[in-house]
């Protein structure tokens, strides 16, 4: 099992970047060459009301990979959500309060397919989704702290 684990400090309470933690809000900051399309995520599961997107159960897709799915399997409001996706891996966003704002951390474990091929593949994308998850955090610093 291969585990990542990246964390910003962003000068915002918790209340507003989870805000962003929505799937459908991901394509406002998530960075677009992002192995994760997340365009036009279309919900699978039903949405009434805002809260809805964060209960566990909440799932869609975007709509460029129907069969890219994320599903909520934890949420604690403001504090901790985890989806999984494809049902291979598993993204968790953990909301920190500091005395300036938020620590958010993201963790993903995933198990890549293939064996030694598999192994070869990882290290080669796994810099390039690190450097996505970076420029996707710093996008959505720059959101939430105006």
């Amino acid at each position: 099992m291969t585990r990542v684990e990246t964390s910003i400090e962003i000068k915002a309470p918790p209340e507003k970047v989870w805000g962003m933690l929505a799937l459908d809000r991901w394509s406002e900051w998530m960075h677009p060459l992002s192995f994760l399309d997340t365009k036009n995520m279309k919900f699978t599961s039903e949405v009434n009301t805002p809260k809805d997107k964060y209960r566990v159960g909440a799932s869609a897709y975007p709509s460029a990979h129907p069969k890219a799915d994320f599903k909520v399997t934890e949420s604690i409001e403001n504090e901790k959500i985890t989806y999984l996706h494809g049902g291979e891996a598993t993204m968790t966003y953990i909301l920190k309060p500091t005395d300036e704002g938020t620590r958010l951390t993201y963790v993903v474990e995933y198990e890549m397919p293939w064996g030694i091929l598999g192994k070869f593949l990882l290290r080669l994308l796994r810099g390039i989704g690190e450097r996505d998850v970076e420029k996707g955090f710093e996008k959505l610093k720059s959101i939430v702290e105006k």
